[in-house]
């Protein structure tokens, strides 16, 4: 196991397998199992998601697994999330696993991670944005549901009374503390002025997400709509012109189009093609 070093002084443990060209995921290796896994089910989520995308992968690639979203977690950055610093956080790793060129894919707020990623640097072989738009992003939708969050996490609601349910956000049963909300309003603060549109790449890159990729918050959650698959849609001509590939995936929503039955018969072949 190696450690990246982080913008705030914090260690994340990096678990590297297989051999040829590094590609750099932040996903948990580890499978999640107990009480927690349970929980994960009732949302639809596989609660060993990074293992299977490692083990799917590593056979062909050199592969780095992080898990950032549970490091921010455990670790917060209320006011240095910025998109400076995750970008700074993502090439610390690849420096520890000694990836001069690496390839990166990321999921909703880790693809977008990624995209920050890619305009702050030319080490990148290869980008994979998965379930957030690189095109016409809903950063202020983001900004408002990361804000309710933070109010909610200020003065916590009583518990839902009704059981989780896959697409059912406002079912959420658990709140973030303070810190852990306050750091993705940071996020997307910094975010506001971001200009997707006048974004020029020269990697290669993929982008997918669900056809039903909508989520759309109740009123206690600021009431927002947030459209993640629709811009693929509406802009694929215009984001296969400027290089991009662009898979939709039928009928599926934010949770169904990030589980590794999915992701990897988009995004293994893909790799194999671009990294040959």
């Amino acid at each position: 196991m190696t450690e990246a070093i982080l913008h705030d002084g914090s260690a994340i443990e990096v678990e590297v397998r297989g051999s040829g060209p590094l590609v750099l995921l932040p996903v948990d290796p580890r499978p999640i199992e107990g009480e927690q896994a349970e929980e994960m089910r009732k949302w639809g989520a596989d609660p060993a998601l990074g293992r299977t995308l490692v083990d799917g992968l590593s056979d062909a690639f050199r592969v780095a697994a992080f898990d950032y979203t549970g490091h921010v977690m455990a670790v917060p950055k209320p006011d240095t999330l910025t998109p400076d610093n995750v970008a700074a956080d993502l090439l610390a790793v690849a420096d520890a696993v000694g990836g001069d060129r690496f390839a990166y894919y990321g999921y909703s707020w880790l693809a977008l991670s990624g995209l920050q990623l890619a305009v702050r640097t030319d080490r990148l072989s290869a980008l994979v944005m998965g379930g957030y738009p690189p095109y016409d992003g809903p950063y202020a939708e983001m900004l408002k549901v990361t804000t309710a969050t933070y109010d909610k996490a200020l003065a916590p609601p009583p518990p839902a009374d009704r059981p989780a349910e896959p697409g059912d956000w406002s079912s959420v049963q658990s709140v973030p503390s303070v810190a852990q909300a306050r750091q993705f309003v940071t996020l997307y603060q910094a975010l506001q002025d971001f200009d997707d549109k006048s974004v020029r790449l020269d990697c290669p890159r993929l982008c997918f997400a669900g056809s039903a990729d909508e989520i759309s918050y109740a009123e206690e959650w600021g009431g927002t709509r947030v459209d993640l698959g629709g811009p693929l849609t509406r802009h694929r001509a215009e984001l296969e012109a400027r290089g991009w590939d662009v898979v939709v995936l039928d009928g599926l929503d934010h949770m169904g189009a990030m589980l590794p039955g999915n992701v990897l018969p988009v995004l293994r072949p893909w790799l194999e093609r671009v990294l040959a």
